[in-house]
């Protein structure tokens, strides 16, 4: 967001992180962001929105720790334009989980007593755990890790998102996005890509240590990602909330859940009054810890 000369100096500075078959588009967050007194900046992680290259894979990395290491440098660069000032990470999905484990990564202070990591944490509606059968979670886990590196391309998942079809305006939702960077009909998730999700996903069964504080919020259910779903605009139908109330606690010792009724996937995306539920409490969380 562009700053304004006449607006009191930020009490924050934000870096907004995405998730999968997803980019920065949410103006309204941006907004919502810089009136309530933040510097508000986001990031296209590699191989995403605009920064996906011709030769590129959409989304598609064998290590999650490639795209954390985007945001170490969004990070870095936010600190470079605000120097002095809290840094607050806000991350969505695959997105958070990728954010969890950078945060995990940079929580030693440096030598000269700097710190790289964020002060604040919020993550929105997290991907830390594997929806499915408990087959899916531990055998199918086990064939990924040894059949992913020899076929890094194969197709484990390709549906349409009932959810991405929704939301667009287009179609009678309320948003409007470039179809090419968040696509209605789905993007296909990829052996290898998979497997590093799962491994972060382990890692955080098995427990991060987070030192700042951080904000987990959820839709209040799930549901199918099916158009003939009557609850598809007031549920997360990509993941499981039980599964993300589960898991938030393993990321350190200062977390705090929240829970939004009638959210979505991305609760910023939601419907006006869970969507001004989310940033309400997430905003009053926020002023809190800072």
């Amino acid at each position: 967001m562009l700053p304004d000369d006449d607006a009191p100096p930020p009490r924050a500075a934000v870096v907004h992180v995405h998730g999968y078959n997803d980019y920065f588009f949410q103006e309204h967050l941006a907004h919502a962001f810089t009136r309530a007194g933040y510097a508000f900046h986001a990031v296209d992680l590699r191989a995403a929105g605009r920064s996906l290259r011709p030769d590129q894979v959409p989304h598609f990395v064998g290590d999650l720790r490639e795209q954390a290491a985007d945001i170490d440098e969004a990070a870095c660069a936010v600190r470079e334009l605000h120097p002095g000032i809290p840094l607050v990470v806000h991350a969505h999905s695959t997105g958070g989980l990728t954010a969890a484990l950078w945060a995990h990564a940079r929580r030693e202070t440096l030598p000269d007593g700097s710190f790289q990591g964020p002060d604040l944490l919020a993550l929105n509606s997290p991907f830390l755990d594997l929806p499915g059968t408990l087959f899916d979670r531990t055998v199918g886990t086990w064939i990924l890790r040894i059949a992913a590196p020899a076929s890094p391309h194969r197709v484990i998942t390709n549906g349409r998102s009932e959810y991405a079809t929704h939301l667009l305006a287009a179609n009678g939702g309320r948003w409007e996005f470039d179809t090419r960077l968040k696509k209605p009909e789905g993007q296909p998730t990829l052996a290898l890509w998979m497997r590093a999700v799962r491994r972060v996903q382990m890692q955080v069964a098995r427990g991060l240590r987070i030192p700042v504080p951080v904000l987990v919020a959820r839709s209040d259910s799930s549901g199918p990602d099916q158009a003939d779903n009557p609850l598809l605009d007031t549920q997360d139908t990509v993941l499981d909330v039980d599964q993300i109330a589960r898991r938030t606690r393993r990321l350190g010792e200062d977390v705090t859940p929240l829970v939004v009724p009638g959210g979505v996937h991305d609760l910023s995306l939601s419907a006006h009054g869970p969507r001004t539920d989310y940033l309400g409490k997430l905003f009053a969380w926020l002023e809190e810890r800072l």
